[in-house]
């Protein structure tokens, strides 16, 4: 297919502006010549076009985004009749959270808990419907004034589907700073893999940091397998103990342990005078070392394991192919 630019027309569209481009497709605001509405066209890049499982992938997220109905959740219009393979979604104004985080993170804790609310309830709609969206993270989160809007599905499953895999890594599994430890070890992940995704969301906004770290994308997956997150009140004093365990909940390892629905975690972040405050045998040790402690145990973890890792991600990309 032929490389599409601004000021191309495709089908009953007139592309203005290219407002995002990535690996795989582009973004462009355009204008739907027969009534005037503005809307935003993903297109695909030829090579990726050319890709099976990348071509099916893009009808699935078509498919799955079409039939969200939701003020929280960005709409794809059905498609038909098109001379080539685009997406035709609602145009936002506003600006994605991890724009409004590099320029202005922390946030208060009460705007904090207000985007988290806002994303919790379209997540209880979503999967409501059988969707998980498995990729959240502030790329795909849209902020304008008070709205909130979840974007971008193209690692979505929705119940029943097949499994489609990908040779790239981050096209799996999700980005590793958001991604659930159970999608760390290469499983599918469910709703409670989202409701992790949002705990690192509101841990972000509430300190300014995400939960782990470390010297490559490994290592930070790595780091959520073996060490607890360091405790938010240590970085931010402000943050009750109730919503520090609301938090911490969500990102527990174990996904029987974490909130099972969407719903239930909104309810704790809306009353946090009901949240019982127990301390994690994991965060208790955590507490009892010195902070110089914790980070060499932490280093030393993830290097012996950065030689294991690559062997598992290279062995895994192998059989994928």
């Amino acid at each position: 297919m032929t490389p599409l630019y601004p000021g191309d027309r495709l089908d009953d569209y007139q592309l203005d502006a290219l407002v995002a481009s990535g690996g795989m497709a582009s973004v462009f605001r355009a204008t739907n010549l027969q009534d005037g509405v503005p809307v935003a066209i993903k297109v695909p890049h030829p090579q990726a076009e050319c890709d099976p499982i990348f071509h099916e992938r893009f009808l699935r997220e078509i498919e799955i985004g079409g039939r969200l109905q939701h003020p929280g959740i960005r709409r794809i219009f059905p498609s038909g009749g098109q001379s080539r393979l685009y997406m035709t979604m609602e145009w936002l104004d506003g600006r994605l959270l991890r724009k409004v985080l590099s320029q202005e993170r922390p946030f208060s804790i009460q705007r904090s808990v207000s985007i988290a609310l806002e994303i919790l309830k379209a997540l209880d709609y979503m999967h409501a419907q059988g969707v998980v969206h498995r990729d959240l993270k502030p790329e795909n989160i849209m902020l304008d004034e008070d709205q909130v809007k979840i974007i971008d599905f193209g690692i979505a499953a929705a119940a029943n589907s097949r499994r489609l895999t990908f040779g790239k890594l981050s096209q799996v599994m999700g980005s590793p700073d958001y991604i659930s430890p159970e999608q760390v070890q290469n499983k599918r992940g469910d709703a409670r893999s989202d409701l992790y995704s949002v705990g690192v969301i509101l841990y972000e906004m509430l300190t300014g940091e995400t939960p782990f770290h470390g010297v490559n994308p490994f290592a930070v997956m790595n780091a959520r397998l073996l060490t607890p997150p360091r405790p938010l009140s240590e970085i931010n004093p402000e943050i009750s103990p109730q919503l520090e365990a609301i938090v911490l909940r969500a990102l527990d390892r174990d996904p029987d342990l974490r909130y099972s629905t969407a719903r239930e975690f909104a309810h704790d972040l809306s009353h946090p005078s009901e949240v019982p405050v127990i301390d994690r045998p994991a965060l208790v040790d955590l507490r009892k070392q010195p902070p110089a402690r914790r980070r060499s145990l932490a280093s030393y973890f993830m290097l012996a394991l950065i030689p294991v890792i690559l062997f598992a991600v290279l062995l895994y990309v192998a059989r994928s192919h």
